[in-house]
């Protein structure tokens, strides 16, 4: 049967009329929801924005209140080395070299921040000569003795300059970050090392568990789930599960991809959606990967609602937000549904982004719907920034030119939580900065340094085309750990009309260009540019194949030279 289908294919890739059949769309409810073509439009440039943070708050010299940025932590905590530390949000009291010997500094900023400038193309090893990468080593925390990546150097400082307990998400999450940022810098010294450690952790802790994620955080020197006054987080196994399938990826180690699906199946065993901060979407990334990869059936229809619906658990309603309020559409943006009307946060809206969008390379049923939300999303997020948004939803737009335009306000809000922003009309530009310590933050605490720091996942991702409203989203940006892949783009129509996009390719080899939504080469031996149709409200994800490449099946895999393009190809005929 597979040398027929490979004969087929083969001579169909000649003539150009491929083989396979349309791939029906699922969609996702609280998608359907949001606008068709979000209001007031523009699609601001997020790869430039990438470039313009780092320069910016890189900068050792910057000068205005609150500035610079940056500072050097010559603490040496875990690691002999001084490392730089950035402010999680402008003027924050807790930070600063002269606060707490400097130590307090968080890895979701500065890990967000090296992460997002590699995506976007700048060599964090080598910059003004300091080397960002191997500065992130400090937050493996040996002395703690839980070997693992942390949110802080000295978590101890962390809690006694009012920094944060011990919250599950908020230990997996740095890993998360970390093994990205492996992916992209496999020959810094000594990364190796700490990624083989945490996915013993990792693995270990599962094994512990044994499918009951249900605890506040995991001690991870004691090898001892707790519970303390915060929420159980069950969604912790959608991060125990990335973390360990990269490993798998990376090393080989068969424990490391049994500890990954037993992860998932505790996630996908939950009855109620546990959704608690930004881990699920990599549980549905990795449903679909793995589904696709290893041959398993997890319930990616599951956990992609559960990422977005809103939890019905202690943490009510953490999802993806639907709306337009007063003339603004804000769907896309990821927090809290429920909040004061709703309260969605920039990190959370970029870093969903990072799992969501190449799931779709692995399962292309969903094309339109993350097609739809991320048009949605990447509308909505400019608004968090001040030169974006009007003065009249802002809660300091007199002071927020202390961001220089590259620092964006933490979330948006229906109704603002501070008594003085009462009167700000929604949508509400705000951040909860000043409510941390005890009003000692400024007002321009709102600003957010770590979550403007992930601008570099959209960056990597979105880029506009020749048709205003029809996005390319390059499905490869992060999909870490991911196999030989051919460059892989999702292009969405959300016009009630047919649209014909260019579609650029790289200058060199010839390459023919194969659409795995219709199962179809649409266009061949191109060298330069395209013309892709899209139907109405309908997406392709395009594929750009070698042009005298030769097709393959195996499975429900169709290859070219040996590379899988179609992860769920079924010809028409069979």
């Amino acid at each position: 049967m597979n040398i027929l289908y490979k004969a087929t294919a083969v001579c169909l890739l000649l003539s150009g009329i491929g083989a396979a059949a349309q791939v029906k769309q699922q969609p996702i409810p609280r998608v359907d929801q949001m606008a068709d073509f979000p209001k007031p439009f523009e699609i601001i440039d997020y790869t430039k924005l990438s470039h313009d943070f780092d320069r910016t708050v890189y900068d050792f010299n910057a000068k205005g209140d609150f500035w610079p940025l940056v500072w050097v932590d010559t603490s040496q905590k875990n690691f002999p080395q001084d490392v730089v530390g950035l402010y999680t949000a402008i003027g924050d009291v807790r930070q600063g070299p002269r606060n707490n010997k400097g130590m307090f500094h968080e890895a979701l900023a500065t890990m967000g921040a090296t992460l997002g400038g590699t995506l976007v193309g700048i060599d964090k090893t080598n910059q003004d000569s300091r080397n960002y990468v191997a500065m992130l080593k400090n937050y493996y925390n040996s002395e703690t003795g839980w070997n693992i990546m942390m949110n802080n150097t000295c978590p101890e400082v962390a809690l006694l300059g009012g920094g944060y307990g011990r919250d599950w998400w908020y230990d997996v999450y740095p890993n998360l970050l970390f093994y990205a940022i492996y992916d992209k810098y496999p020959d810094e010294p000594g990364l190796e090392e700490m990624a083989r450690t945490i996915a013993d952790k990792f693995y270990d802790a599962d094994v512990i568990l044994n499918g009951n994620y249900d605890y506040s955080y995991f001690d991870y020197g004691k090898m001892m789930p707790m519970k303390n006054n915060i929420c159980a987080q069950p969604d912790a196994a959608a991060g125990h599960a990335w973390v360990l399938y990269a490993a798998y990826k990376k090393f080989g180690d068969t424990r490391y991809l049994k500890g990954a699906l037993s992860a998932l199946s505790a996630l996908e065993s939950q009855k109620l959606n546990p959704t608690y901060e930004l881990l699920m979407p990599f549980g549905a990334y990795l449903a679909a990967r793995i589904n696709a990869e290893q041959n398993k059936a997890y319930d990616i229809n599951k956990m992609l609602h559960w990422s977005f619906d809103g939890t019905p658990l202690c943490r009510e309603g953490w999802g993806v937000l639907v709306g337009n309020w007063n003339g603004y559409d804000i769907s896309g943006i990821v927090g809290s549904t429920v909040d004061r009307g709703g309260y969605g946060f920039l990190m959370n809206t970029y870093d969903a982004a990072w799992p969501l969008v190449p799931m779709v390379r692995y399962n292309q049923s969903y094309a339109n719907a993350i097609g739809k939300w991320m048009l949605n999303a990447a509308n909505a997020s400019k608004f968090f920034y001040p030169q974006y948004m009007p003065d009249e939803h802002e809660t300091i737009p007199e002071l927020a030119s202390a961001g220089k335009n590259v620092i964006a306000y933490e979330g948006i809000i229906k109704k603002s939580n501070m008594d003085q922003y009462q009167n700000v009309q929604a949508p509400v530009a705000q951040g909860d900065g000043p409510l941390w310590v005890l009003g000692q933050n400024p007002p321009q605490s709102q600003l957010s340094v770590y979550g403007s720091g992930h601008v570099g996942i959209f960056g990597s991702i979105i880029k506009k085309t020749n048709v205003e409203g029809v996005l390319q989203l390059d499905l490869l940006a992060t999909d870490f750990f991911h196999d030989k892949a051919y460059p892989s783009y999702l292009y969405y129509n959300p016009y009630t009309e047919g649209k014909t996009v260019n579609v650029k390719v790289a200058k060199g080899k010839k390459v023919n260009l194969y659409d795995t939504v219709s199962g179809t080469f649409v266009a061949k031996n191109v060298s330069s540019t395209a013309k892709l149709k899209l139907s109405p409200k309908n997406s392709a994800i395009i594929v750009m194949v070698p042009a005298k490449g030769q097709i393959t099946i195996e499975g429900s895999k169709m290859l070219v030279d040996g590379v899988v393009v179609d992860y769920n190809y079924q010809p028409k005929n069979k």
